[in-house]
């Protein structure tokens, strides 16, 4: 897909020469940040852990994209490995971070618990460190519209509490807001928090829905739909993604001198930090979805419904008026664009049997 791309502008507010950091340079939209920064001249610094929670061969190949260029240099590294973190922010020095390296999946961190511990909470200590240590002028981090769990006034605002999850998973992104808030007021980092909406595409994650979905369709096997189809996502699409990281990269929030400590809105700060939603503003039907993947393979699902799942909610639905209000964009790739363009991808990289190539 094309986003909606200004390039000029995010592009030419950041130095060519200065490395960027990019966490998580081998999973899905780290991959895709880390391209779109080199594709513009920008020297790019990747790490990963490069872990098994999916299938490594996926990250081998999203880091052979980005190997030929130039500009790109790559380290195998653990968040929660302190000495290696102190160790990489002291010999680049970064001016602007983009973390996007986390423990994912809500279903995951109930089987799993201290994964996320280790990575979310330890591993996002040791990025907020490295930035204080150094001075760096902007944190870029993810987290998750996860953390509006229980909420069900829709669309979720930034301006909402999410005092309420209902998974770890969601627990740790919420701390790691408040860790940012904490860093921004004490030592003036700037941090802007990304609250992202069920992101898909190609070279996506194996562990989603849309995956799931077309992979179990191509070998004849049953799909689950859980809460018995009644789900809906605001499925949005990684070119969109990355398009507004790009744009708020340059872009280090200022403190709101208008902040009212007596009714203070979750959605902004006498702190230079902010959060914004990055969604398709759009809750698509589940079945809509499955409905897309059946008509990209030209098959028909055999249905397994099953109850809701444990840490699961059962819509979100983004309001991305900050976002727009700040950098004039949001997402706006159609499912019925993105779907087909991913189940082709995964057609040519696994076959009509949707089972790896040799």
């Amino acid at each position: 897909m094309t986003a909606q791309a200004d390039p000029a502008a995010w592009a030419e507010a950041l130095p060519a020469d200065a490395p960027i950091l990019v966490t998580g340079a081998a999973g899905f939209i780290g991959s895709f940040v880390a391209e779109r920064l080199l594709a513009a001249g920008k020297t790019v610094v990747g790490i990963d852990n490069l872990n098994a929670y999916y299938d490594p061969s996926l990250k081998d190949g999203r880091l052979a994209r980005l190997a030929p260029h130039a500009r790109f240099s790559f380290e195998k590294l653990d968040l929660a490995d302190r000495a290696g973190m102190e160790a990489l922010f002291a010999r680049h020095r970064f001016a602007h971070v983009v973390h996007l390296a986390a423990q994912a999946g809500v279903r995951y961190s109930i089987e799993n618990p201290h994964a996320y511990a280790d990575a979310n909470l330890t591993g996002f200590l040791n990025i907020l460190e490295g930035c204080r240590a150094v001075g760096t002028a902007h944190l870029v981090y993810a987290s998750s519209s996860s953390v509006y769990g229980g909420n069900r006034k829709v669309p979720f605002s930034v301006s909402d509490s999410v005092d309420h999850p209902v998974s770890l998973y969601a627990a740790t992104k919420k701390a790691n807001e408040l860790m940012a808030h904490a860093y921004a007021d004490l030592y003036g980092l700037a941090a802007t928090g990304l609250r992202f909406f069920t992101v898909y595409g190609t070279w996506g994650r194996p562990d989603m829905a849309y995956w799931l979905f077309t992979e179990a369709i191509l070998r004849g096997e049953p799909i689950k739909v859980f809460n018995n189809g009644d789900m809906e996502r605001d499925f949005t699409h990684v070119d969109d993604i990355v398009e507004a990281i790009l744009r708020l990269i340059p872009r280090a929030p200022a403190p709101d001198p208008g902040f009212d400590r007596a009714a203070p809105d979750p959605g902004r700060s006498w702190a230079p930090h902010r959060v914004f939603n990055i969604g398709n503003s759009n809750a698509e039907r589940l079945m809509d979805l499955i409905g897309l993947i059946e008509k990209a393979t030209g098959r028909e699902a055999e249905k397994l419904f099953l109850p809701m799942q444990p840490g699961d909610v059962q819509a979100t639905f983004a309001d991305t008026s900050a976002l727009e209000a700040e950098v004039g964009f949001a997402p706006r790739t159609k499912l019925s664009e993105g779907i087909p363009e991913f189940v082709a991808w995964y057609i040519d990289r696994y076959g009509e049997s949707g089972r790896p190539r040799g």
